[in-house]
């Protein structure tokens, strides 16, 4: 009842919005702000139409916050009006199209003055922002300091009265775009999947010829803080050792990685693929990067090993089914933020986030102080807690991380009473069927004895007859 009230409301809301003249409409900004990501650019298309659909005027701010303050500099147009065509033909594309620049000046008070006077004067007082934790902070002390900064704008002549009451507060959604997914309150920030993709199409390719010459390889990849991308892409690619910030191995970690690499190659295997966070380091906050990771392989070892740093390939691209569609459902969610903003103003700022397949609005400061205490206990060598932070999803993931990467099941151990599992795949095969019959994933108190259904064979002619 309260959502169907909600949805009675947005609408006759918005059918008020159209009837007003063009330009006595709203105005709506959105802008891309810090490191770029897969996905942006649907979000900007969902942002636009949206916007109009619901009865705004919107505007493209190009190059971030320093387009919003350097508007009009040197007879540069930085924030312009978008209709419903210009931003067709742009959901395929990686990047972001109206750029991304991250702002020195808007850190200064009179930076986001002349952001204020800009906005002013094109009657913006909505604003989308799509980027990090950051360019999220740095919006929300925008949002505060906003009647501040028009009383001062005031005083100096540059709006008039009727304007300082029409524009007297400023409403902020937020929308996370970032390959990190280092955002606590999300399940996936916009970009992320494209990012792991990249990572794991590279990996891929590296074992075959790994494979071929009984090499070694350390994979480093993005994630200054945060080591989601080296964890579940070290999942998904079967990597022998992993390194990420909120899970450090101890100072040892030589020793034990090379142990481990030593009994993986005793058991038959031709190749060895070791996953870094660039933001590795030891229990003691010691940094651990690639090259350290070879060299030590290559010294104790006498291992062939290689190092490949992926870097900018994994922000690089189209995006993925998923990020197109997380762009365009977190878009429409901010832009109907920002209208029930307009009728309650007292709301707080948002963020856009993913809760179990669900676009949720929660208070963007919340989840900021969140994102931020992960990083102090890592600063801490309060790893658990660190762990603990960053969610549900990472904490299974790290858990079956573990579980998978053992050399042998434990379930060994057993005697011969104890219970056997028989995995049957029936009917047609899914992409993926080998990871979910992995004997690793069955309880550690039984003994796995797994049926592998190739893919090349049909399925059809197993069925029952009454399942046909």
């Amino acid at each position: 009842c309260t959502m169907a009230y909600q949805a009675s409301t947005r609408k006759s809301f918005t059918d008020a919005l159209r009837m007003l003249p063009l330009h006595e409409r709203p105005a709506l900004a959105v802008f891309t702000s810090g490191g770029d990501s897969q996905g942006m650019n649907s979000a900007i298309r969902a942002v636009v139409r949206m916007g109009l659909y619901c009865g705004f005027r919107v505007y493209l701010i190009y190059e971030g916050y320093e387009g919003m303050i350097g508007d009009g500099e040197d007879g540069q147009e930085m924030i312009k009006e978008a209709n419903w065509g210009l931003v067709s033909g742009i959901i395929q594309l990686g990047g972001t199209v109206i750029g991304s620049a991250r702002s020195a000046r808007f850190r200064t008070r009179e930076g986001r003055l002349q952001a204020a006077r800009n906005l002013i004067r094109r009657g913006i007082t909505n604003l989308v922002v799509i980027g990090g934790d950051g360019s999220l902070t740095g919006a929300d002390l925008f949002r505060q300091e906003w009647p501040s900064l028009v009383d001062e704008l005031l005083k100096e002549g540059a709006v008039t009265e009727k304007q300082r009451r029409d524009y007297a507060s400023l409403h902020i959604a937020g929308m996370v775009g970032s390959i990190d997914n280092d955002f606590c309150g999300t399940d996936m920030t916009i970009g992320t999947d494209s990012a792991l993709h990249r990572i794991i199409e590279a990996c891929d390719a590296i074992a075959t010829t790994a494979q071929s010459h009984q090499r070694a390889f350390v994979m480093e990849v993005m994630g200054r803080h945060c080591g989601y991308l080296a964890l579940v892409s070290a999942l998904c690619c079967e990597a022998d050792f992993l390194f990420i910030p909120e899970e450090p191995p101890g100072t040892d970690w030589p020793d034990v990685m090379c142990n481990h690499l030593i009994k993986a190659r005793q058991r038959g295997k031709r190749l060895n693929i070791i996953i870094a966070a660039e933001g590795a380091i030891d229990t003691e906050g010691n940094a651990i990067s690639a090259n350290l990771i070879r060299d030590t392989i290559s010294q104790k070892l006498k291992y062939d090993t290689r190092v490949t740093v992926l870097g900018h390939v994994q922000r690089g691209g189209a995006p993925s089914a998923f990020d197109r569609l997380l762009g365009c459902r977190m878009a429409a969610e901010a832009v109907l933020a920002l209208l029930d903003a307009r009728q309650n103003p007292e709301l707080p700022s948002i963020v856009v986030s993913l809760d179990a397949n669900q676009a949720v609005r929660l208070p963007l400061v919340e989840c900021v102080a969140r994102t931020k205490a992960v990083n102090e206990a890592i600063q801490a060598k309060n790893y658990a807690q660190s762990v603990e932070l960053r969610g549900k999803s990472f904490i299974n993931n790290l858990a079956t991380y573990r579980t998978l990467k053992k050399l042998h099941s434990p379930a060994n151990a057993c005697s011969d009473s104890c219970p056997t599992l028989l995995i049957v795949m029936v009917g047609a095969p899914p992409a993926a069927p080998t990871p979910a019959c992995a004997p690793s994933s069955a309880p550690a108190s039984a003994t796995a004895s797994a049926c592998w259904a190739s893919t090349a064979v049909s399925t059809a002619s197993s069925r029952p007859a009454s399942a046909r």
